[in-house]
């Protein structure tokens, strides 16, 4: 009924642009001069059709589960929640959900069963509802955007107003879901803090998250010092980089200035084809093939490497953001205004003279956007690194030993059953935090490169 309910606002939207449309270019035809095109009274009345049916629509799907959730629990007999607590007031709502959906397992109560049927009525007239009600508001809106076609109705400054507020709005909610992320990192992690010291956790050599979650369970102390995370984060990053920066400028220097037109149509959807392979799959090819590889060559030379290497990770990592660097530094040199290649050439510059003094300083502020994703990429990749680096934390900058990344500690943390009330799921946002501050540095830095060299060449 959803779908159905989409189609029907769909269909009224696209049938209030027609008629709308229809009849400015009567008017139009009549003689009278429109102030404003027959499409802006099409997309006045498309909108007016759209926006509130759509609100309604997400309003509705969002309160309808609790709403009858909450009518289906308050119709209980009397003495069925008393005493209860919310968990097992939860495990009975999600009992009758099941059964409402058909889901039996074993055999229910009586009153349960009631429950669940009780529920699938209301869910069919809240269906019912729904169409009606929305229905109403599209039949309302048809009726108030025909009504305002006139040849002196200013439709296009209405749609522009909606089509502002609605970029405002969306605005609004990048801002709010910005801020909403870092003040739910800095709280739990107020929290972590409140129950390991923040001198161990930033100067702590040992990173051991593992503590009993039970009275009776068997586990380590715990320790929670983030520099082997970060640095093994940090290690991981400079490898990949290290590879897929010179590769990926030189790709893109060659394809843009001294490939042939067949050549680059060839070889530019190639290299950028390398950005669309899942990051499982790179995983794959890191650990059957080019950490067995390392194990092999390093065997030769009588040198002992573990399984799991960060260089097998940053290097196979590395394969994965070429195409970022050679798509932003292509993007930025093909930018650069002809006049600056013509007068280079016109002076006597050979084209290698042209690329590395002219052309690439002043694409350099693109170059950095294209390295900065690059960065943040690597910094934030995860399954590469479970896979070929493993997830034991070791203080060492030694690129062929394990370590493990900031990200994938994050996942293993939050794996699992989780209570958020001990410092083992606390920890990770308090990593996450970190993470944060370390990315926002560098996005400062990178942003100041940017404003330097934008002022010489612009």
């Amino acid at each position: 009924m959803t779908g159905i309910a989409f189609l029907i606002l769909f269909l009224a939207a696209v049938l209030g642009f027609v008629l709308n449309r229809r009849a400015a270019y009567a008017i139009r035809d009549g003689g009278a001069r429109l102030h404003s095109l027959g499409g802006f009274h099409g997309a006045y009345s498309l909108l007016l059709v759209l926006l509130p049916g759509f609100v309604f629509l997400i309003l509705w799907l969002i309160l309808q589960g609790p709403v009858i959730n909450r009518m289906v629990m308050a119709g209980l007999p009397d003495g069925t929640l008393t005493d209860l607590g919310s968990g097992a007031i939860q495990l009975i709502n999600a009992e009758i959900s099941s059964l409402a959906k058909g889901q039996v397992f074993g055999t229910p109560e009586p009153w349960k069963l009631e429950a669940a049927e009780r529920m699938v009525q209301i869910k069919a007239y809240a269906r019912w509802i729904m169409v009606g009600v929305l229905a109403v508001l599209v039949t309302a809106g048809l009726i108030f955007a025909r009504s305002t076609v006139a040849a002196e109705f200013r439709a296009r400054q209405r749609v522009e107003r909606i089509v502002l507020g609605l970029m405002i709005f969306c605005s609004v909610v990048a801002i709010m879901t910005t801020i909403g992320i870092v003040l739910s990192l800095v709280f739990e992690s107020i929290r972590f803090f409140d129950m390991v010291p923040i001198t161990e956790f930033l100067f702590g050599t040992n990173w051991e998250p593992q503590i009993p979650m039970r009275a009776d369970q068997v586990a380590g102390a715990g320790a929670f010092g983030w520099l082997p995370v970060m640095l093994g984060t940090l290690v991981i990053t400079v490898i990949a980089m290290a590879i897929a920066t010179p590769i990926g400028l030189y790709s893109a220097i060659y394809l843009n200035e001294f490939a042939s037109p067949r050549v680059r149509s060839v070889a530019k959807p190639m290299l950028e084809l390398l950005a669309g392979i899942p990051t499982v799959v790179y995983g794959f090819f890191a650990v059957l093939t080019v950490a067995p590889a390392l194990r092999s060559g390093a065997a030769d030379i009588g040198l002992s490497i573990s399984p799991n290497t960060a260089l097998a990770a940053g290097g196979v990592m590395a394969v994965m953001l070429i195409p970022f660097i050679s798509s932003f530094t292509d993007d930025a040199l093909s930018a650069v205004p002809r006049s600056l290649r013509d007068g280079s050439l016109a002076l006597g510059a050979t084209r290698g003279e042209t690329m590395m003094k002219v052309l690439f300083p002043a694409a350099i502020p693109g170059i950095v956007g294209g390295i900065l994703l690059a960065v943040s990429r690597a910094i934030g990749e995860t399954m590469i690194v479970v896979m070929a680096a493993g997830i034991i934390a070791t203080l060492t900058i030694n690129p062929l030993d394990s370590v493990t990344t900031v990200t994938v500690q994050i996942v293993t943390l939050l794996i699992g059953d989780t209570s958020f009330d001990n410092p083992k799921t606390l920890a990770a946002f308090a990593l996450g935090l970190m993470l944060f501050i370390v990315t926002l540095c560098i996005n400062i830095l990178a942003l100041r490169i940017v404003r330097k060299y934008r002022e010489i060449y612009d």
